[in-house]
């Protein structure tokens, strides 16, 4: 969050308490899935379960390393999807599958929400990397342009615009296409696929 009267670049929170937003509100997460009221318990032990993995060191956590660990030197575009896929989309897939779960999903069912997530959780960031090359910070609400001077590995970077936002579209689309078995129950989920690729911040 920023501040608002043309100060697009300033914090309107510090760090410290950025910090301490996420570890609340991860920390919540797990107070509401221990705290559901279902008559299948072991469902809700399981999502509970997906979102530690995904959280942890085998997740998010290794994704943030490995992330901070390449800065300055050139990853292949495979270890940089598998990094993505650590940082950003594990958390996104864990979401999605913990609540197909919960519902009562059957296991293919639940297979095909964890394709999506997998698919626009990686979208998701390479849009994001195509955004620090060229969106608005203004419109973004925070800078433009900082992994190039952090040298931070990108989808821009190893491919090149054009090629960065034909592999979103893809992923997008593959996202799509996983949710054909669910009909018209599903079009909220495509919509937010959709939107993934066109944000603008």
């Amino acid at each position: 969050m920023t501040t608002g009267c043309g100060e697009a670049s300033r914090p309107a929170f510090d760090e410290a308490t950025a910090i301490l937003a996420g570890d609340a509100l991860l920390t919540l997460a797990f107070q509401v899935l221990a705290s559901t009221e279902a008559r299948r318990p072991e469902r809700a032990l399981e999502a509970v379960r997906i979102l530690a993995a995904a959280a942890g060191p085998s997740g998010m956590v290794q994704g943030q390393m490995l992330d901070m660990h390449s800065e300055g030197r050139t990853l292949t575009p495979e270890d940089l999807q598998h990094l993505h896929a650590l940082k950003t989309g594990a958390m996104i897939e864990a979401a999605l599958a913990a609540g197909a779960i919960v519902a009562g999903g059957s296991p293919p069912q639940v297979d095909a929400i964890r394709e999506y997530g997998r698919a626009i959780g990686l979208a998701f960031q390479v849009v994001d990397d195509i955004l620090n090359v060229e969106g608005d910070p203004a419109v973004m609400g925070k800078a433009a342009g900082t992994d190039r001077v952090r040298r931070k590995n990108s989808y821009p970077t190893l491919w090149g615009l054009e090629k960065s936002r034909e592999f979103a579209h893809n992923l997008t689309q593959a996202a799509i296409e996983s949710l054909s078995d669910f009909g018209v129950e599903a079009e909220a989920l495509r919509t937010i696929a959709r939107y993934v690729i066109e944000r603008n911040k």
